[in-house]
């Protein structure tokens, strides 16, 4: 399954900063792994886990010397142009796009938090305020979308795609400054606009279109001059996986090792269906790993690193051989609720 999130703001308060730099992401993305052709408005983003790489090292290279390519679990970001007040009447482009976030599974709120006087407001007066106002018209969408369904018997219809349906988060859009103290912020804002500390994000845009600009190395280096350990995009997506409920399996193999998305409290069965629908009709076992233990099995490497070509083949006698081997491998069935972590290996019939 895939992480469909639309993103929405009052006009010059950050929002296509932080959609350019996802946009970035998408291209360096898509330089390894094509995709088809999307919209210009839509952004497909690559979620960060090292265990992607650890798995690659312990499975270890194939006979041309090649580490099996990883494909991680991505998010899709929808980028809606500047909500103002009316929207829900058709000011600004309002309809035309309040429909874009009608289809996506969490909507992201991203409010001015930066003190750049520079950047003219355009109807942004604090955060607080700008997220009532962008509430306000997404209820008022609601409302006429209601009151537009009702049948003879006055009753809306139930099935509507309605915003108070979704899940919400909110990005702070803070000065570079202020990162360091971000989990504070977060804090003081969620109370401030009665939510939960995990709805509210504290990033700097700024700084995001800067980290997509920069290796992997150079990165982590300028997150530490921040005094910060993870990007805000990074914790955007984990941010998002949780308050949705999602989870991730592992598969690993010589050709692949691949990331796969699905919520909370999935069974093996439908968890087989998100590979292939035919695996659901041929299903017979899931051979299930945590990917601690894989890992523990497969021998040391450095999290987050390439191994050398040396090291991925000492690595490679570790992994499924070396788990069964220690008892760590176990065949569940169809019932099996799977577990964030959980590297699987599919058993299917002919």
């Amino acid at each position: 399954m895939s992480l469909k999130v639309g993103i929405v703001g009052l006009p010059n308060v950050g929002k296509s900063t932080l959609f350019n730099t996802l946009l970035k992401k998408q291209q360096a993305y898509a330089a390894n792994f094509p995709f088809a052709t999307i919209e210009p408005n839509i952004g497909i983003v690559p979620v960060p886990d090292y265990r992607l790489e650890r798995l690659a090292q312990i499975v270890g290279a194939d006979l041309h010397g090649s580490l099996p390519p990883i494909v991680p679990a991505t998010v899709e970001f929808v980028d809606i142009a500047g909500l103002v007040a009316g929207a829900h009447k058709g000011e600004g482009l309002g309809n035309k796009f309040l429909a874009h976030i009608r289809e996506v599974d969490a909507i992201v709120h991203v409010v001015r938090g930066f003190t750049d006087e520079d950047v003219i407001r355009a109807g942004s007066v604090s955060p607080e305020e700008d997220l009532e106002i962008i509430k306000t018209e997404l209820d008022l969408a609601d409302y006429e979308m209601e009151e537009k369904s009702k049948g003879k018997k006055g009753d809306a219809n139930p099935d509507l795609p309605l915003f108070k349906k979704k899940p919400i988060l909110v990005v702070l859009n803070i000065d570079e400054e202020t990162l360091k103290d971000a989990e504070q912020v977060e804090k003081n804002y969620a109370e401030e606009m009665g939510l939960e500390k995990d709805q509210i994000i504290a990033i700097c845009a700024k700084t995001e279109a800067e980290l997509a600009g920069l290796g992997d190395e150079d990165a982590k280096a300028y997150l530490a001059e921040l005094g910060i350990t993870q990007s805000g995009l990074e914790r955007l997506i984990k941010k998002a996986f949780a308050t949705l409920g999602l989870i991730t399996f592992l598969t690993a193999g010589v050709k692949e090792v691949r990331a796969w998305t699905l919520r909370a409290g999935t069974d093996a069965l439908r968890a087989s269906g998100i590979i292939h629908t035919d695996f659901m009709n041929k299903f017979i076992k899931a051979e299930v790993v945590s990917f601690e233990d894989f890992v523990e099995c497969g021998g040391p490497a450095s999290p987050g690193e390439r191994a050398s070509l040396a090291e991925s083949k000492r690595a490679s006698r570790g992994g499924w051989k070396a788990a069964r081997e220690a008892g760590k491998a176990r065949l569940e069935g169809r019932d099996y609720i799977v577990k964030d972590g959980d590297v699987i290996e599919f058993k299917i019939g002919s």
